[in-house]
């Protein structure tokens, strides 16, 4: 078995993940003086264009001035590119004005409305072409504040995101080389595992059928398959994430019957009979080593948890468009069923085992088009009812 695979840190992932929230972080922390310092600038901004209004008027007015009182002449209104003024009467009608648009307010003062400010001033009464009112508008943008903002706020994202991959990578060196040596240790104590259940089985088969079964042979073979059994979850759980495994049509009731026959051998050392009884022939649409796990390890909790001299009843039949099998078993019960699928949880401490093989087949239903049901009553025993819904049903007919 050669495989590639990291067992503890995956320092890519650890690098990314993290350089991303450390540029999160400090990005936040860096650009709220940032926002302190673009809201100064618009004010500034405001502040600067309210002189620039009243500069305008001050023109205006000294304009006036000059020109004083001549009916009999025409008086030529001051006219910039950027500005737009008016004079107007008490009750805001209008004199003369160059503003198109409607005013915000009628109070004197300064006034925004969109991106356009007026500054509205009282003149002295009757004094300049009977006009109350003398109102200058500008419109004014944000823009170049804003985009400076961005080109800032982008250099420093882009500095701390830089900054942080380089140091987080440097940091992250220590850990790839532990990992590659952890990931040769696994690979090898996997293989050195493998090998021996292999001998080990090869050699029991070997001397049965020249010496002949006994008991001794039989707890050797039984205990070998339930190493093997650890072996695969383990095996499993290495490849998980770091493997896709592939759909294949399976026959289900096939398939089952190899479990039930490879699993008597446990169960005869417990006095367990285990029984398969099927009502439907089925194909499905599944992957092969998954499936293994969630009937190897239901199999094998239904034996661990089984009394002696009882049962295991293996049953597959058809549900309307849906295919359940089901695992009971006449043993301990399980106390808390909605806690068995959790990683680690352990029913009965003094049993052996991790706890992970019930969490291996969650996670893989969790991603199927499978259900679990689960019937527990304690002191009676358990039933495990896996529903294979129709659309990972290649094929199913009635016996």
């Amino acid at each position: 078995m050669a495989w590639d695979i990291v067992l503890i840190v995956n320092e890519q992932k650890f690098v990314k993940k993290y350089s991303f929230i450390y540029t999160l972080i400090i990005s936040i922390i860096l650009l709220a003086p940032l926002y302190i310092y673009i809201d100064h600038k618009i004010k500034l901004h405001e502040i600067k264009t309210e002189v620039e209004l009243k500069s305008i008027q001050s023109h205006i007015i000294n304009a006036m001035d000059i020109f004083g009182n001549h009916p009999n002449e025409t008086f030529e209104f001051p006219k910039f590119t950027q500005y737009k003024s008016g004079i107007y009467k008490k009750d805001f009608s209008r004199i003369y004005t160059q503003i198109k648009e409607p005013l915000p307010s009628f109070m004197n003062g300064y006034h925004s409305d969109g991106s356009n400010r007026y500054l509205i001033t009282k003149l002295p009464s009757e004094k300049y072409f009977f006009a109350e009112y003398l109102i200058t508008e500008k419109k004014i943008s944000f823009a170049p504040i804003y985009l400076e903002a961005s080109i800032v706020a982008f250099g420093i994202i882009a500095l701390i995101l830089l900054l942080s991959f380089y140091f987080l990578n440097s940091f992250s060196r220590p850990f790839k080389r532990v990992n590659e040596k952890l990931d040769d240790f696994i690979k090898e104590s996997m293989h050195e595992i493998n090998t021996p259940l292999s001998i080990i089985n090869v050699n029991v088969d070997l001397f049965s059928s020249i010496y002949g079964a006994n008991k001794y042979f039989n707890r050797i073979k039984s205990a070998t398959k339930s190493l093997a059994t650890i072996y695969n979850d383990m095996d499993y759980l290495i490849k998980q994430n770091r493997i896709e495994y592939q759909d294949e049509p399976i026959n289900l009731n096939a398939f089952l019957r190899d479990r039930v026959t490879y699993f008597e051998l446990i169960c005869e050392l417990k006095d367990i009979v285990i029984s398969f009884d099927c009502s439907v022939k089925v194909e499905i649409l599944f992957n092969r080593t998954k499936l293994e796990r969630i009937v190897d390890n239901t199999l094998s909790n239904a034996i661990k948890f089984s009394n002696t001299n009882s049962k295991i009843n293996v049953t597959l039949k058809k549900d309307t468009d849906d295919i359940k099998l089901s695992i009971q078993d006449y043993g301990q019960g399980i106390k808390n069923p909605h806690m068995i699928l959790k990683k680690h949880y352990r029913e009965n401490e003094h049993k052996n085992g991790f706890g992970i093989g019930m969490s291996i087949v969650k996670s893989i239903i969790d991603e199927s088009d499978i259900t679990l049901d689960i019937h527990s009553e304690l002191a009676k025993g358990s039933t495990f009812i896996y529903t294979f819904h129709n659309p990972m049903i290649l094929s199913s007919e009635t016996i």
